[in-house]
């Protein structure tokens, strides 16, 4: 969770320091910076949910549903600056709370989700990856260059789990090993993990990689 203010508190300095259009273009296909923000606070809202769910044992969904989700970003999206600010901040406050409500055996619990079961644990990390990935996205000057490097590795190999019909071999700078990707082998693609990470989740055409054989990257799925 101090992850997660810290990574939070950074993309509001962000934030803060922009001319305020929400209308102006993030690096998300269709959507705003407004579009962005209120997506950032709505899933702060989300997964008070699930930290809610958690805590009471009452099943509490991260969103009523997919449509809805859809609407409430569109209907927050051009807000005035000042406004879509406060409700990134205050949202991501109802987040804090939710979670030093829980006790010790809360966050050991699992939550029933439409794809399958997840450790409570997990939320905070889903909120990490949230905050870290979609700052890149505001499309201000924060790029996965200024990933903290612990999560830039993490993020490397969740991503490289996700990839499906992908084979291939990854090689962070300064690690040691490898990661295979599906089922590993050719080709190799080595680089900063921070530049690994953003290639394979679409925020970056991975310019600044290398691979073995030489040749073009090979082509990877869409990730969130």
């Amino acid at each position: 969770m101090d992850e997660v203010d810290r990574a939070t508190a950074r993309l509001l300095a962000t934030a803060e320091s922009l001319d305020g259009d929400p209308a102006t273009p993030s690096l998300l296909p269709g959507w705003t910076r407004g579009h962005l923000l209120t997506h950032v606070a709505r899933n702060a809202d989300g997964l008070v949910n699930l930290l809610t769910w958690a805590r009471t044992g009452v099943p509490t969904p991260q969103y009523p549903s997919w449509e809805q989700r859809e609407a409430d970003i569109a209907a927050g999206a051009g807000r005035p600056w000042s406004v879509l600010l406060a409700d990134v901040r205050e949202s991501a406050e109802r987040f804090a709370k939710a979670a030093e409500a829980l006790s010790a055996e809360q966050w050991g619990g699992h939550l029933e989700l439409p794809r399958g079961p997840q450790a409570v644990a997990r939320v905070p990390w889903r909120r990490l990856r949230e905050v870290e990935v979609h700052h890149v996205d505001l499309a201000a000057g924060y790029t996965a260059a200024d990933w903290p490097e612990a999560f830039a590795h993490r993020v490397l190999h969740e991503v490289a789990r996700g990839l499906d019909g992908v084979n291939l071999t990854l090689r962070p700078d300064g690690v040691g090993h490898r990661l295979p990707v599906g089922s590993g082998g050719s080709p190799e693609v080595s680089g900063p993990a921070y530049a690994l990470a953003a290639w394979l989740a679409g925020r970056s055409p991975g310019d600044d990689l290398t691979v073995e054989p030489p040749g073009p990257l090979p082509a990877v799925p869409d990730w969130i």
